[in-house]
């Protein structure tokens, strides 16, 4: 109770402890009810021309999308670092060094990543312009065609979809180096799947701050093992100096020219999630700053996680070594990693398990990225009617549960993997086989977009300077990936074609080949070609494109607010210090206390003229 000086006294009753859980409970649940805002299209399902829908339905649908958009800048770049370094990068190498060899290996990864440097700076172009959600499929039905934006879609939820029993299954295999399988896998694989559906029904912020964690990790362990490589290389450790003896023998080369052409498709596997940057778009709080500060970042992460990892591997590892193919599969197989036997035979005792369990986050965490990443997909695709309706419930949270139900329910295709058996695992190696080349679709895919997106730019009349970021590679680094894609694709098919070792195969093996290395393509082409007759879609020419609906659009003054609110948002110590500097610092500090009022409790005040800027 308080009482006033003029007698009269004010009762304030404070909430009952059962009644603040219950309103908590309450306020939790509410949270996955529908968000009454969300939609698929337009009003209309059914165009004059008795077509399914129209293209600015589609627009407008993954523009206006009710996606949380709580992601931070250093959320965007976590999950789009994060997402790239998983079972691929940490244990799969292994099998690449032996069957390239350390130069090959090298050409590999270097060639990918010329690639995929301009394919992220194009897909920041567009994103910053067009943060809707779908991100890269929706460019494709809104730069090429509905048909194939319908495949590339799809293509993209199926290679995530595919990654996550993958990921789940390498985790609990790779638990295995302590318990010697005395524990059940489908214990460890039931752990795995709870854990990330947990992650993926947190609200999108706390999902980012985890990510943020995890991912840093995993950059620990990547920093780390490169300063162990140059000690052991230069004769810390009792391997004693090796310099780049092991490029002289067992050689640079294994296999020769069809070596290295055989594992680029798997190399380019271990860079898929780069592009998580834009498909992110839809929920991040400040698309035009965030997306640009992450593109930028993408050389110097693949410079430094990818190939100057693959060098140090090269140099302490030998590519004859017997343990890098102790696996034929090298399926969830730790002691296949060339990052545990370069521990191994330098003597670190210890160092093996930490990093184990390095591996064991890092396939929690990507496992994690592919349920977030297949249903932004899905939800997108539902959106633009080109999925089941019901993948488009978004709860009052901002997250897309009907698409998180289906990623789980994919996710039980882990048990397959519970058992030792060959038939199990060769299961599992079949959803790896359609997800082989699809990383490979969804970059060309989006440097076509750029062209055809600068093509319409210009022609509707548009300059560069109205381009809120600009691709640094330009048109002609899109073009350069393009056809860097197509070569790959074109000796894939020779690969898949004429195996190494293809004079020994029988013809089911030879068959079996072909299939796993090439079995995205008709898959895509099923998809493409299967919408393309049942619908009849056109090719949207240049002229005709919608550049207008999803667009950012931001005045001086719009721009001046978002740098405010974001400074505001940032953390306390940058608060501080930015409240502090400037000669308004009161305005500032009441700014980010009122901006903490807006996050924390939903308060909304009509801004102040006299707020600095």
């Amino acid at each position: 109770m308080l009482e006033s000086t003029g007698g009269s006294s004010i009762m304030l009753r404070e909430m009952p402890q059962s009644g603040r859980v219950k309103g908590a409970i309450q306020d939790v649940v509410d949270g996955f009810r529908k968000n009454p805002n969300a939609r698929i299209t337009g009003q209309g399902t059914i165009r004059a021309d008795d077509k399914p829908w129209s293209l600015e339905d589609a627009y407008e649908a993954t523009a206006t999308s009710t996606l949380s958009r709580n992601l931070k800048s250093r959320h965007l770049q976590m999950i789009s670092i994060g997402a790239a370094i998983g079972a691929s990068l940490y244990i799969t190498s292994g099998k690449l060094l032996a069957t390239a060899g350390p130069a090959g290996l090298f050409f590999a990864f270097s060639f990918v990543a010329i690639a995929v440097y301009c394919t992220g700076h194009a897909l920041g172009e567009m994103a910053v312009l067009f943060p809707v959600s779908g991100s890269f499929s929706a460019y494709s039905t809104r730069f090429l065609d509905p048909a194939w934006g319908f495949a590339m879609g799809w293509n993209y939820a199926i290679q995530w979809l595919a990654i996550i029993p993958i990921e789940i299954v390498a985790g609990s295999i790779a638990i295995k180096y302590w318990t010697n399988g005395n524990i059940a896998n489908s214990l460890w694989i039931t752990i795995f799947l709870v854990l990330i559906a947990i992650v993926n029904l947190l609200p999108v912020r706390a999902y980012g701050e985890l990510e943020f964690v995890l991912t840093t990790c995993k950059i620990i362990s990547i920093v780390g093992f490169i300063l162990f490589a140059i000690v052991a290389d230069t004769g810390g450790t009792r391997m004693g100096f090796i310099g780049g003896k092991y490029w002289h023998d067992p050689g640079a080369f294994q296999n020769g020219f069809k070596g290295t052409c055989s594992v680029v498709v798997t190399a380019a596997l271990a860079f898929a999630g780069v592009e998580l940057c834009g498909l992110c778009a839809a929920e991040t709080k400040f698309p035009r700053q965030s997306i640009p500060i992450a593109v930028r970042q993408i050389f110097w992460r693949l410079l430094f996680f990818y190939i100057i990892s693959v060098i140090m591997i090269g140099l302490i590892v030998r590519s004859d070594d017997p343990r890098l193919l102790s696996n034929k599969s090298t399926f969830g197989n730790v002691t296949a990693s060339p990052f545990v036997i370069a521990i191994l035979d330098a003597g670190a005792t210890g160092l093996d398990s930490v990093f184990n369990v390095l591996i064991i986050l890092a396939c929690f965490e990507v496992g994690s990225s592919a349920v977030y990443a297949s249903t932004r997909t899905l939800t997108a695709l539902a959106e633009q009617r080109q999925a089941p309706k019901f993948m488009t419930y978004i709860d009052r949270s901002g997250r897309p549960m009907a698409s998180i139900a289906v990623a789980l329910v994919i996710g039980l295709f882990s048990y397959l993997g519970a058992t030792t058996a060959q038939q199990s695992v060769d299961v599992l190696v079949w959803f790896s086989s359609v997800a082989g080349l699809a990383s490979i679709f969804t970059w060309a895919s989006i440097c076509v977009c750029h062209i055809r997106f600068r093509q319409a730019w210009r022609l509707q009349g548009h300059s560069l300077n109205e381009l809120a970021f600009r691709s640094t590679p330009g048109v002609v680094g899109s073009w350069i990936a393009l056809i860097f894609y197509i070569i790959i694709l074109a000796v894939t098919l020779w690969i898949s074609i004429a195996p190494i070792g293809y004079v020994e195969m029988s013809a089911n093996e030879r068959a079996k080949s072909f299939f796993q290395n090439f079995l995205a393509v008709p898959v895509v082409l099923l998809f493409f070609l299967g919408y393309k007759l049942i619908y009849k879609t056109e090719f949207v020419s240049a002229k005709d494109m919608n550049l207008s609906i999803g667009i950012l659009k931001l005045s001086l003054e719009q721009i001046l607010a978002e740098e405010r609110a974001r400074r505001e948002a940032g953390s306390i110590w940058r608060r501080i210090y930015n409240s502090v500097r400037s000669p308004g610092w009161w305005l500032g500090f009441r700014g980010a206390v009122k901006n903490d009022m807006e996050m924390d409790y939903g308060w909304r005040t009509v801004p102040d003229k006299t707020d600095g800027v």
